[in-house]
């Protein structure tokens, strides 16, 4: 591929809620851009940027794939990503990548959840924007329902640019406003027809408030305006790209991606209206490196042919093939060979990347996302990626005993490439606990470990890590004796058991003239310790206890460190059932944010989760409610704030304490217990 200038190149991210129709206008953008001969169906899995066996099989987006479209001697890098809320991860990591943004509205739904989620998103980090009203040709589309609902919503920068010829099925064609002219669309040719007369009032009608913000995006053109003035088709144009790059202004155009309708004037618009990385918000980062290479490193991928690829954004200086460049990050050198342009799962190569422009790096041994690359001593770290914390957890086993060093590794390849993966081995479970944002995310994940790494595994809630601990004392000896021929067995130790709240455990010995020798003292120690790790309850680890040793007796011949071991050891089992032995279970310390509509429903289902709400308080458009809750209710909360908020609400949660369980639960677990052991048997 060429090497374009830093003013010639547009980084655009598509946005929208899933099934909105963002694959398919980014295949209708490769279309008439002449990259493909065909308009590639989601529905028949022939599209370029779907390109992965997962997103073939389910029909969605789960990965995003950069698929730059070369038109009129631009280049427009398309960032194609996620629509469901299990992958906003994929989502940050482009806004990280991107001066503007598309969000592709469906004509028929409207404004969707993740419609609003990723405006928001993008108001967050200053991002222009342009809308795309999508899907105008099936039944029940309705554009100007649509627009009203975008306003209702966005508020009053939003602005429709461009209005339909028909609609459902009889829609044909665009109607530019600022232009006043109007298209007709067949195929990919497009062909200059007269507005429609009955479209005439309605160009006018919108024309008025395409004035007005093209006026506030510029103060000379307000003054004119103001004045009552009306503004040349030059004029506005001006205001509105000003206003578009400021994010002041959100134009609104419409088309069907799936019929390839009104596509060639929103290609346009990219390149006419939407910033180049010379005048996007990066400047802070260019002041910091001045004339230093200075690059980011957005998204992490394992390719099967060519290795770990990582995408990069250069955020200054030129980037060449053929290379040595220094992770700030890791403080490493790493060399490389031809810098790759990815489209979809296509590979072209590129002598160099200017200032702005998005490339990929093949076997970057010690690079991953968020990473800052550069030159040594000259590079100053860069902001990297922001991802949100995963909610979700499963306990993942190999199915077959040898697979389970291979799940290891396809586990630590899979977080490499997904940091909204969290992978950790519970040591008192036992469990290799995998975290994700959602059941879809992690469904996915157990897909690509068979596909990827031909390792199958089963999945089920992990195990709650309850203890065990005392809220009585007592007090209880116990001798172990044992004549078999030659040797003994003599240990005898009396051993008091009480609550310890200022730690997991004390050990103590108040022994007077030598009953037990302090040479056996240790051995005690480590039968109480040994003891302690299987409660007798449920076999849960005890733990907040002091153990005393005061007194005992042993043998001068048939006592050992074993003998004192074991005593101890049964010694503990039998006290502890006489010092009122409780169960506890993890208390998670847990955040929610959620819009005030949804707050009852919330409170109602914590207060079902035996959670107990600590506060509430509005943080800007959302309302938090703060509330301890057991972690065995929590794991399954992503699911449940997903339906009760319709996937706008989102939550973190971390470990405070250990509480009591209620007696009737911690019947049930006991029980629970039992039968499982039973079952090993």
């Amino acid at each position: 591929m060429r090497v374009y200038t830093s003013k010639k190149i547009r980084n655009v991210g598509i946005l929208a809620h899933g099934g909105a129709g963002k694959t398919s206008l980014t295949e209708a953008l490769l279309f008439n851009a002449g990259h493909t001969t065909r308009l590639g169906k989601v529905d028949e899995g022939t599209t370029v940027t779907d390109y992965l066996p997962e997103e073939i099989k389910r029909k969605v987006t789960v990965s995003t794939t950069l698929a730059p479209v070369e038109w009129k001697e631009y280049k427009i890098n398309i960032l194609d990503t996620p629509g469901y809320a299990d992958f906003i991860g994929e989502v940050r990591s482009t806004m990280r990548a991107v001066d503007s943004v598309i969000l592709v509205v469906d004509g028929v739904a409207g404004v969707e959840v993740q419609t609003e989620v990723h405006w928001e998103a993008a108001e967050e980090a200053c991002k222009p924007r342009i809308i795309f009203v999508n899907k105008l040709d099936r039944e029940n589309a309705n554009y100007y329902k649509v627009l009203e609902h975008l306003k209702e919503r966005f508020g009053t920068p939003v602005v429709p640019v461009m209005l339909p010829i028909g609609a459902e099925d009889k829609f044909s064609g665009v109607v530019d406003i600022l232009k006043q002219k109007a298209y007709q669309f067949e195929g990919n040719k497009v062909s200059e027809i007269p507005i429609p007369g009955d479209l005439q009032a309605q160009v006018e009608k919108y024309r008025e408030p395409l004035m007005e913000a093209a006026a506030e995006g510029d103060d000379e053109l307000l003054m004119k305006y103001l004045d009552g003035e009306p503004l040349n088709n030059e004029e506005i144009g001006t205001g509105l790209r000003q206003g578009i790059l400021n994010a002041k202004v959100v134009p609104v155009f419409c088309g069907s991606a799936g019929k390839n309708i009104g596509i060639q004037p929103l290609m346009d618009a990219l390149i006419e209206s939407l910033p180049s990385p010379v005048n996007a918000s990066e400047k802070k980062e260019l002041d910091l490196n001045k004339d230093a290479l200075a690059a980011i490193v957005f998204k992490t991928m394992a390719d099967p042919f060519v290795g770990k690829l990582s995408f990069v954004r250069v955020i200054s200086g030129v980037l060449k093939s053929d290379s040595t460049i220094y992770n700030v990050n890791k403080q490493k050198e790493e060399r490389f060979g031809s810098l790759l342009v990815m489209r979809g799962k296509n590979q072209d190569t590129v002598s160099e990347a200017q200032t702005g422009d998005l490339v990929c790096i093949a076997k970057l041994a010690d690079t991953t996302t968020g990473d800052t690359l550069g030159i040594k001593d000259k590079t100053a770290l860069l902001e990297g990626v922001s991802f949100p914390s995963p909610t979700f957890s499963v306990a993942v086993k190999a199915k077959s005993r040898n697979d389970e060093d291979k799940v290891g590794n396809a586990l630590v390849r899979l977080v490499e490439e997904d940091p909204t993966l969290r992978v950790e081995k519970n040591t008192e479970t036992k469990e290799t606990i995998l975290t994700g944002m959602g059941e879809t995310h992690l469904d996915i994940i157990m897909e690509r470990m068979l596909k990827k790494f031909g390792v199958e595994v089963s999945t089920h809630t992990p195990r709650v890590p309850y203890r065990e601990t005392i809220r009585g004392t007592a007090e209880y000896e116990y001798k172990h004796k044992k004549q078999s021929g030659g040797h003994g067995q003599y240990g005898h130790v009396k051993l008091r058991f009480e609550p310890y709240p200022d730690g997991d455990f004390e050990f103590t010995e108040t022994i007077f003239g030598g009953a037990v020798p302090k040479n056996y003292h240790p051995a005690v120690e480590k039968g109480v310790r040994e003891a302690m790790a299987e409660g007798i309850l449920a076999g849960y680890p005890v733990t907040n206890v002091k153990v005393t040793l005061f007194d005992g007796s042993y043998h001068d011949v048939d006592s050992s460190e074993m003998s004192f071991k074991i005593a101890a050891s049964m010694c503990f089992k039998k006290g502890v059932e006489k010092a009122n032995p409780v169960l506890m279970e993890p208390i998670m310390e847990v955040e929610v944010h959620v819009p005030e509509q949804f707050m009852g429903d919330i409170i109602s289902d914590l207060n079902g989760k035996r959670g107990r709400i600590l506060g509430m308080e509005p943080q800007g458009k959302w309302q938090v409610v703060k509330a301890l809750a057991p972690l065995s209710e929590m794991y399954r909360y992503a699911i449940d704030l997903k339906s009760i908020t319709q996937g706008r609400g989102n939550f973190s949660m971390q470990f405070t304490q250990y509480e009591d369980v209620p007696q009737q639960t911690a019947k049930e677990i006991i029980e629970n217990a039992a039968k499982e052991k039973e079952q090993e048997k």
